[in-house]
């Protein structure tokens, strides 16, 4: 297995054991894939729940741009509901995992086909 792999098992880990959720791994995969080269970074792989900025950015780069969503209150509305089931005292929120549970929010699994 190879360091993306690797990675995916700890997401899985993480959907099921802090978000409570049984991930499809096919998607989880794709979604790891779509966040390309940033998995790899130590500060880029993480999503920072507290900062305003982050938050807006996974909104507009992700929400909005990848997944094509108009722009609302609902939108922070999920990201906040996301960060709050990964668990705010989480100190490592990885990125994929925030946008597969966005994904499956807004049942936008159909842009990973």
């Amino acid at each position: 297995m190879g360091k993306r792999d690797d990675l995916i098992v700890q997401y899985a880990d993480d959907l099921r054991n802090k978000c409570g959720m049984t991930p499809d791994m096919d998607l989880l995969t794709k979604v790891t894939i779509g966040c390309g080269p940033a998995i790899y970074n130590a500060d880029a792989s993480t999503v920072a729940g507290s900062q305003a900025s982050e938050l807006e950015t996974v909104k507009n780069n992700f929400l909005m741009k990848k997944l094509g969503l108009a722009d609302g209150p609902q939108l922070m509305e999920a990201i906040n509901s996301v960060i709050e089931t990964y668990g705010k005292s989480e100190r490592n929120k990885y990125r994929a995992v925030v946008y597969y549970m966005l994904t499956k929010h807004f049942g936008k699994e159909s842009v990973y086909g």
